[in-house]
């Protein structure tokens, strides 16, 4: 039987380098695939395999100091997901071009939002009428599932969250309680630092992220529509009753459907329905994807 499982740790490490090497043999000689981002703030991966094999890596990596305490979460699918094992040593383990300015500590991120386990979240939420969920993943990642009434920053890639957060757009809501949110959890322990950097007052961040408030509430709690995922999967639901949230980009007929757009330079994704999917001119992210594809043609 295979799994997947997503993880991430935020410690100092001293050799990078060396740290890669160590997890690229560990993870080749249990045959495992997925894709590992280490930095001197830590360590980032998402791998499958069979389950004997994760199991062995899982406490083999809890061996190692500093990475005894490493939350692990499990996910179906398996090593198919992912086309190679790739381990690479990166100035961030998520990339918001924020590298000087994260503090990290054997605790963790310094000066992030406070943790909050799912149950914590619908009591925070219950007991205090203005409460907001804040995104913070792409907007594309969004379209297709996110807490109710959720603010939505019109970001790309991570990088663009700093300057969403400079401008001015969410000083109304500076004062306001907000739970930041990711798909595991990781982009809003470094989001949650950056925001209480600059001036919001009370954040918090869903421990494990959307993955574990999925596992304990499904489709019937504060969660609406589908995961994006990161491998061949694309997208992950929670229940047999999932809401299905996205709208086609050509007739805005209902979908949770992305597929990669059909210029093979491009790598964004497209959100169409089975209808349209069936017309090869409608697989392209852009006009101008169309254009550029029918030049090399």
């Amino acid at each position: 039987m295979q799994k997947i499982l997503l993880y991430y740790k935020f410690t100092p490490i001293k050799d990078p380098e060396a740290i890669r090497l160590w997890q690229k043999s560990l993870t080749d000689s249990l045959n495992l695939r997925g894709r590992i981002l280490i930095s001197p703030h830590g360590l980032n991966g998402t791998v499958g395999g069979e389950m004997a094999d994760l199991k062995t890596y899982i406490k083999t990596t809890k061996e190692l100091p500093g990475f005894k305490d490493i939350v692990f979460k499990w996910s179906d699918g398996g090593r198919e997901a992912f086309p190679r094992m790739s381990v690479k040593v990166r100035s961030e383990i998520v990339a918001f071009d924020a590298a000087d300015e994260l503090r990290v500590d054997e605790n963790g991120v310094v000066g992030g939002g406070i943790h909050l386990k799912p149950k914590e979240v619908n009591k925070l939420v219950q007991e205090r009428g203005d409460v907001i969920f804040f995104d913070g993943r792409n907007a594309h990642e969004a379209a297709i599932g996110r807490f109710k009434n959720a603010v939505v920053p019109d970001t790309h890639t991570s990088r663009d969250f700093i300057k969403e957060l400079e401008s001015g757009k969410y000083d109304d809501i500076k004062d306001k309680p907000i739970i930041t949110y990711c798909t595991g959890g990781i982009r809003c322990e470094i989001l949650s630092s950056l925001m209480m950097n600059r001036g919001f007052k009370e954040v918090y961040q869903i421990d494990g992220g959307i993955v574990k408030y999925g596992e304990a509430f499904g489709d019937d709690g504060l969660w609406e529509g589908s995961l994006r995922v990161f491998d061949d999967r694309m997208t992950v639901d929670f229940s047999d009753h999932t809401a299905v949230i996205g709208e086609c980009s050509h007739c805005h007929q209902a979908t949770s459907n992305y597929e990669n757009c059909a210029y093979a330079n491009c790598n964004d994704l497209v959100l169409i329905c089975e209808n349209c999917k069936q017309h090869p001119d409608l697989l392209f992210h852009t006009e101008l994807c169309r254009e550029r594809a029918a030049q090399v043609a």
